[in-house]
Order: C-alpha cells, then structure tokens, then sequence
C-alpha cells in the first residue's frame, strides 16, 4: 500500500529524549521532594507516550492535582530549553528517510507531549521544512486520537492515503479511532497487546518500503 500522508508520533519513533530530560525530572521531583532517588533513563520507558500528568501521578502515588500542576509547570518550562540546546538521541536513520520521504509525501506530527516539545525536536534538527503539520495535547488539551482527526480535517487528508506511524498501544488505538491504517516501530519504547502485529518495522529505513 503507497499512503502520502505520514503521521507520526516522536518519542520511541523518531527520537529518545530520556537522557536529556530525565535530568530535569530528577531535578525538579527532588526540590519538591518527591522522590527518595534519581530516576534513571530506563524508569521512563514503561511512561512513554503517556500524558505527563499520568505520569507524575505514577512515579508520585497520591500527589495532588495542585502540586500536579506546579511540578508539571517547571519540568515543562526547563524541558523545552534544554531540548533546545540539546536535543535527544536520534533514531539510526530517521534523518535521511525523513528527507527522503518528505520528497513525495506530506510529513506530520502528533504526540502527547506538551507545547513546545515538538518544536524544540524540529528546532534542533532543522527539520522544520520537512513536515506539513504538527500537534501536541499540550496545545489542544485533547487525547492523541482527537488530535490525529484535528490533523487530518484540518489538512484535508483522507484515510484512503494516510497512515499513523508509532510505538505504543496507545498509538495503535488512536490510528484505530480515526479508522486509519498503522505501521508499528518495534525498536520503540511500546508493546501492542495484538501480539506479532504487522506491518511493522524493526529499523526507521525500512518505512520506505510500506509507505
């Protein structure tokens, strides 16, 4: 199946930003004193893809809404100028499929992540030519399933030739919401609950050969 539209989700897909901004969790939960120990890179891995504040509600058992809020506003507020200047580790490839495939096709994003964080990923790796579009549940308040729609009405696209690419279950079910096709990135952060699911890809590159 040849699709022109390509959506992707960022984290586990185009890029791991743990190593970067596990810092600033770290930095922030403990001058809140939230946490007894560093977090390390690999303790997020079961949270990608997941809102923020699920996230903090997970690593923090029983924190309130109002310090959800406070602790969520500075990790927001330091991420997003530490991805600035230091960006996150690439996927092997990504950099040259994305340029290729931005030759014939329309490029988006649309991840759960909060405002700015998208930017900083296109910011940092001048990739800001190659995509169409972007969206983020820090802009919208949305869930990743209503922002794929937001993306497709808003771009005119149609599901015939559009296809969501990603690395969890949770992007599974939101290409599945919006009835679009999905490819699966299985070197991600994400294991779907349908087992052996196909198409999927084990390296970036090969997305060439499904889209």
């Amino acid at each position: 199946m040849s699709y022109k539209n390509l959506i992707f989700d960022l984290d586990g897909t185009l890029w791991d930003s743990r190593a970067t901004i596990i810092k600033i969790w770290n930095q922030v939960l403990n001058k809140y004193q939230l946490i007894d120990k560093d977090l390390k890179p690999e303790d997020m891995d079961q949270y990608m893809g997941l809102l923020a504040d699920t996230i903090i509600k997970a690593i923090v058992p029983g924190i309130s809404n109002q310090q959800v809020h406070e602790v969520l506003s500075e990790i927001i507020q330091h991420e997003n100028k530490i991805l600035h200047l230091e960006g996150g580790i690439l996927y092997t490839g990504v950099a040259e499929a994305l340029k290729n495939l931005a030759k014939d096709h329309q490029l988006f994003i649309v991840s759960n992540c909060q405002d700015g964080y998208i930017e900083a990923f296109l910011e940092y790796y001048q990739f800001n030519d190659l995509f169409t579009d972007i969206e983020s549940h820090g802009r919208t308040k949305k869930p990743k399933s209503e922002n794929i729609h937001l993306i497709m009405e808003r771009n005119h696209l149609s599901i015939e030739n559009s296809v969501y690419i990603g690395d969890t279950q949770t992007d599974y079910d939101s290409a599945k919401a919006n009835s679009l096709p999905f490819i699966f990135c299985e070197y991600g952060f994400g294991k779907l609950i349908t087992g052996d699911y196909k198409p999927s890809v084990s390296k970036f590159s090969d997305l060439e050969l499904f889209v």
